[in-house]
């Protein structure tokens, strides 16, 4: 797989974490995340002391969310969460879906410095981040192409990664593919594309007309096996 392939992989499966049946009123952080390698661990636990080593990377901070505000940087390595130890992704990405929106929560981290307590005020989820969600319990990504030679549409949505063994494989959604319509309704571009996906069950097979080469083609994804829960 290509290194596009792994981030796109690593980013599904943060994303299928927070339960995209659910997710309409689940909290956000605002930021992308990944697990600690092995080499990272023995330098944490020898510099930290062994019981530091684990942890969350942050890998970006989105501006203007509960994240950015209360200071966090990439390259912070969350350890714990209201005093919880955090010893990977999925379990950072559940404890903030599931943590209220009404007070500050207490994340620590480790830089450079030592530990340092952040207070956080998360957000319910945006719509267009629901909308991803969705897409990902399906197994796919989408993005807006750059080009006007790439589509038909100067702002159509493209699906650009694709999961083995997901729905969207199973159904013959492949990469390239632009997506028209999304159970009926039509999509112009990839915030339209998302804020219809936002509004579909994972408990319901998905219907997709996607825009291929010359030809268009109805696509029906099965609900998937596995539907993220809390």
């Amino acid at each position: 797989m290509s290194a596009l392939g792994r981030v796109l992989a690593a980013l599904l499966l943060a994303l299928l974490v927070a339960g995209a049946a659910d997710a309409r009123a689940w909290s956000w952080l605002g930021v992308r995340i990944r697990d600690l390698s092995e080499q990272e661990m023995d330098e944490l636990a020898s510099r930290h002391g062994i019981i530091e080593g684990f942890g969350v990377v942050i890998v970006e901070v989105i501006e203007d969310t509960p994240a950015a505000r209360a200071g966090m940087r990439a390259g912070d390595i969350v350890v714990a969460f209201e005093g919880r130890p955090v010893t990977e992704t999925r379990l950072l990405q559940r404890l903030i879906a599931q943590a209220p929106v009404d007070r500050d929560i207490r994340l620590t981290v480790l830089r450079t410095a030592g530990r340092k307590a952040l207070p956080v005020r998360l957000v319910n989820m945006p719509r267009r981040m629901v909308g991803e969600q969705i897409a990902a319990a399906f197994g796919f990504v989408l993005r807006e192409t750059e080009t006007v030679s790439e589509r038909p549409s100067a702002s159509a949505p493209t699906v650009t990664f694709v999961v083995r063994g997901t729905a969207a494989e199973r159904a013959g959604l492949e990469v390239g593919d632009v997506i028209l319509q999304v159970n009926d309704l039509a999509v112009l571009t990839r915030d339209a594309a998302r804020e219809a996906l936002s509004e579909v069950p994972t408990d319901r097979p998905l219907h997709l007309t996607v825009r291929r080469d010359d030809r268009h083609v109805a696509l029906t994804l099965a609900a998937p096996d596995n539907p993220p829960k809390p």
